[in-house]
């Protein structure tokens, strides 16, 4: 598939889980992708898997939470087509369990990080007439889910800061849109239930599981699908809007 054929679509967050899924999945559509990942050995790993498919791939060391790592990295790259907002972190608790310091590190990352990529990547775009961008917000932009405060307050964002840019920039040739999963199966999940549910976790694993009306949790590679689509041509008309891709969850709520 050659959809982004002379395309260069930059992917934060691509070194595991659904980052890494589209940025394979994006290589295989013809992309050439820049990896931007905190994990150096996680984004080469990722680049090298790339390059040994025959795509073409680059990685650069980024901290999103950081304006002027964000800055350095995008300044390093000649034109940017697509850009996708997927780094962030999760977070467990309710108002009154999440401390300060909590609340300032998912905003810090899952909020002020996107707000970065894309206060460094819309001038380009809107300089050369055109470009796609992608953010990655979540189910709990819309739901209210039990114990997820502070990460529903940064998806929330997400969601708003999609239709803001999309708005003012529909004129320039930019289009905004955002993917909003349920829960999805991902090293990071995987390691939390490893670490909070040891004792039962194929109990909670199979719990995770049912949420979904459809009978699983998604794979990192369902969303990278809908990724591909929404920052190709064959999705040209469409910008502003939120996709739910849940396992048919926003149906029962």
């Amino acid at each position: 598939m050659n959809l982004f054929e002379g395309k260069r679509a930059v992917i934060t967050g691509g070194g595991s889980g659904i980052g890494k899924a589209m940025a394979h999945r994006f290589a295989q559509s013809g992309a050439s992708v820049n990896v931007l990942e905190l994990d150096t050995e996680a984004g080469q790993s990722v680049v090298s898997e790339i390059k040994e498919s025959g795509g073409q791939a680059d990685f650069i060391q980024v901290d999103v939470a950081s304006e002027e790592s964000v800055q350095a990295a995008i300044d390093s790259i000649e034109r940017i087509d697509i850009l996708v907002n997927n780094a962030a972190v999760s977070s467990i608790g309710n108002v009154e369990a999440i401390t300060p310091e909590e609340m300032d590190r998912v905003y810090r990352i899952n909020v002020k990080g996107v707000y970065h990529c894309l206060h460094a990547v819309v001038p380009g775009m809107k300089e050369q007439g055109s470009g796609v961008i992608l953010n990655m917000a979540s189910i709990v932009s819309k739901l209210g889910i039990h114990d997820r405060f502070a990460y529903s307050m940064s998806k929330g964002a997400v969601l708003t800061m999609t239709l803001s840019v999309a708005r003012d920039y529909v004129q320039h040739g930019i289009r905004c849109n955002c993917i909003c999963p349920a829960r999805i199966r991902t090293p990071l999940l995987e390691g939390f239930v490893d670490e909070h549910y040891a004792d039962r976790k194929e109990e909670y694993l199979a719990e995770l599981s049912e949420y979904q009306p459809i009978g699983r949790m998604g794979k990192p590679e369902d969303i990278a699908g809908l990724a591909v689509f929404l920052c190709s041509d064959d999705a040209s008309f469409i910008t502003g809007s939120a996709y739910d891709i849940d396992g048919g969850v926003t149906l029962l709520r």
